[in-house]
């Protein structure tokens, strides 16, 4: 019986073809009969979400700024320092090459207390934390 499916050797080859077209986000063919092309006019509008307003990618209860420090402390503490205190964290961001801001904010941490992950950390600085309520 045959199988749809084409083999490690096969997907390995389609993906090296794909890399130039996924990094430039963009089409790479120097075919212009081969790209995509957009809705003609008599077709109808495509949205992304028909019947209902689009919200941004911000989770209730946090800013974009807090996403975004939530998100550089999570990549440079990663799973290691937690559970741990101000000292673990601290240090597991400078071992880690933190950028100077995330070090500075990281230092008004309380003494004494062990943070278990970085939502805990994030909470401790008076940031704005995901609020799974709505």
């Amino acid at each position: 019986m045959a199988s749809d499916k084409t083999g490690p050797l096969h997907d390995e080859e389609m993906k090296a073809e794909m890399q130039g077209e996924l990094k430039a986000d963009r089409a790479t063919r120097a075919e212009e009969e081969r790209d995509m092309e957009p809705s003609g006019e008599d077709q109808p509008e495509v949205s992304r979400a028909p019947d209902e307003a689009l919200h941004g990618g911000t989770p209730p209860g946090m800013s974009q700024d807090d996403v975004e420090v939530r998100s550089d402390l999570a990549r440079h503490l990663g799973l290691a320092a937690f559970p741990g205190d101000r000292v673990v964290v601290l240090d597991t961001l400078r071992e880690n090459n933190a950028p100077d801001r995330l070090i500075d904010m990281a230092s008004g941490l309380p003494e004494g207390r062990e943070f278990q992950n970085v939502q805990d950390v994030v909470r401790a600085l008076g940031l704005g934390v995901e609020d799974r309520r709505t």
